[in-house]
């Protein structure tokens, strides 16, 4: 399997582009907490060996290099809240994301690699799209890498104060856990309205109590 490599950093660094930030966003399906994206600049002399789409790595390899990462790169890292998903929809709220990441960076990004088909619209910066970027660019995988542990970590606290859940295992996504714990204990302030399982809950409840 193919890995990802420092090509479309250096096709800008060709172009002009002299600080090419990485982009990606975690946490499109789950049914409850933020989406959350990063945004990093890698140091072409100072890349961590191992970086991978965040998927493809274990958890303990993923915290290690989001440690290297934070010692040796520029990252930041955003969300769009549960209320913002809800106002928009899970697309826009995750390029809200984005465009708030790529803000928070120490430096000022000459230009954005993009996860997915589309730029982000209000990006300040030059910016292209990569269909699996995660997969393909090395700036694009750290940040898969940093926003994945960031989410994860964040939803195991959320599990602390909401224990019926399982979002300590499962993030958020609706895994059998997950739907059993609505059935059992209903929809809490983490949860997106805006998403059908959760909708569907809401109406019910509303329909039995008129």
């Amino acid at each position: 399997m193919a890995q990802p490599d420092f090509s479309f950093e250096r096709a800008a660094h060709r172009r002009g582009f002299a600080l090419v930030a990485g982009v990606d966003e975690v946490g499109r399906g789950p049914l409850a907490g933020p989406v959350v994206a990063a945004a990093v600049i890698l140091d072409p002399a100072r890349i961590p060996a191992g970086l991978n789409d965040s998927k493809a790595l274990t958890a303990k390899k993923r915290a290690a290099l989001a440690a290297e990462l934070r010692e040796v790169a520029d990252v930041s890292i955003a969300l769009a809240t549960v209320a913002e998903i809800d106002e928009h929809n899970i697309l826009r709220a995750s390029h809200i994301a984005m465009v708030r990441a790529v803000a928070g960076l120490r430096q000022t990004a000459d230009h954005a690699l993009i996860d997915g088909n589309m730029i982000p619209r209000d990006l300040a910066v030059s910016a292209e799209a990569i269909v699996k970027g995660d997969a393909r660019s090395l700036s694009v995988a750290a940040a898969s890498i940093v926003a994945k542990l960031w989410r994860d970590e964040h939803m195991v606290a959320l599990a602390q104060q909401h224990p019926h859940y399982g979002w300590d295992r499962n993030a958020g996504y609706p895994t059998a856990q997950h739907k059993l714990g609505l059935a059992r204990f209903g929809v809490t302030e983490h949860h997106r309205r805006s998403f059908k399982p959760i909708h569907n809950i809401l109406y019910q409840d509303e329909k039995l109590t008129d």
